[in-house]
């Protein structure tokens, strides 16, 4: 199977161009196995570039566990590099299907290659119910949820995928490795949800450390870093225009009061590409059908 590695500020994954190649073997086997890192490719997880009869092109993004998310912000941006850097349309202005919707994507080129990418994530979901979580008034901001008996205030939106953002002093270990995973699987959060911990330098201005749902700490989270934008407003802790810094990389993110959309600038980077060889044990789609 040929593959390209890719991240978007330090959150990678294995891309599979199915414009030019057949999938062997159903994605949600795969991606666990070519997301290792030590036995695999290496990734937070696996995302198809695929033709679509509505956009230019559709992302399927597939967790690090094999489970399918909605939508990841870095890895749309990688998407929208490798559709205009491998000529699959080379336009400045992209519409790109996602299973949170059709999005617009801006690029920054050079006529050869894509350099940043702003995409247009959408309009925040806010209503509790469709988040989803069992929290009962809307808009959730700064609830109380109780985590082995530590009270946090949790601030919950969706954009395209559920997102708990928690205000902290120190984003340390304790928090993101211990309580994450707890949050993440947290009765109040029916379908899981991903877990921002954020520290606020200035209104404009942020720190974040993500436990992403499936994977693990990802060294950024575009859905998440737009969910921290509009939490921040929504909690009054931060204006519409902020930098978040990730692990990984900054981002630019601009909650616009015109449109209510969501909109993040960032980097997009092709690592390597190569051909990854099946393990025998897998059962290929030919042995399915």
């Amino acid at each position: 199977m040929r593959f390209t590695k890719m991240h978007g500020a330090g959150n990678d994954y294995v891309y599979v161009n199915l414009f030019e190649e057949s999938l062997p073997a159903p994605p949600e086997k795969l991606a666990p196995l070519v997301s290792d890192r030590h036995f695999g490719i290496g990734g937070d997880g696996l995302i198809l570039i695929m033709p679509s009869d509505v956009a230019d092109a559709r992302m399927r993004m597939f967790n690090a566990d094999g489970s399918e998310s909605e939508m990841c912000g870095n890895g749309l941006r990688c998407v929208a590099k490798f559709v205009y850097d491998h000529g699959i349309a080379k336009k400045d202005k992209l519409k790109l299907e996602t299973g949170a919707g059709i999005l617009s994507v801006d690029l920054e080129t050079d006529g050869k290659t894509a350099k940043r990418v702003t995409v247009n994530m959408g309009q925040p979901i806010l209503d509790a119910a469709k988040i989803p979580t069992t929290f009962g008034e809307t808009p959730v901001v700064e609830k109380e949820l109780e985590i082995s008996g530590r009270m946090f205030e949790a601030t919950c939106v969706s954009m395209g995928n559920p997102h708990c953002v928690i205000f902290v002093d120190k984003a340390d270990d304790d928090l993101v490795l211990g309580i994450g995973p707890q949050i993440e699987n947290a009765p109040q959060f029916p379908a899981r949800v991903n877990v921002a911990f954020i520290e606020v330098i200035s209104p404009n201005e942020v720190r974040q450390r993500t436990w992403e749902r499936g994977s693990g700490e990802t060294l950024a989270c575009g859905t998440g870093a737009s969910a921290v934008c509009v939490a921040g407003v929504l909690a009054g802790k931060l204006h519409r225009r902020i930098v978040n810094h990730l692990l990984g990389g900054d981002l630019e993110l601009y909650w616009s009061e015109e449109d209510n959309n969501v909109y993040m600038t960032g980097p997009a980077e092709e690592v390597f590409s190569g051909v990854w060889t099946i393990p025998q044990d897998v059962p290929l789609y030919s042995e399915l059908a």
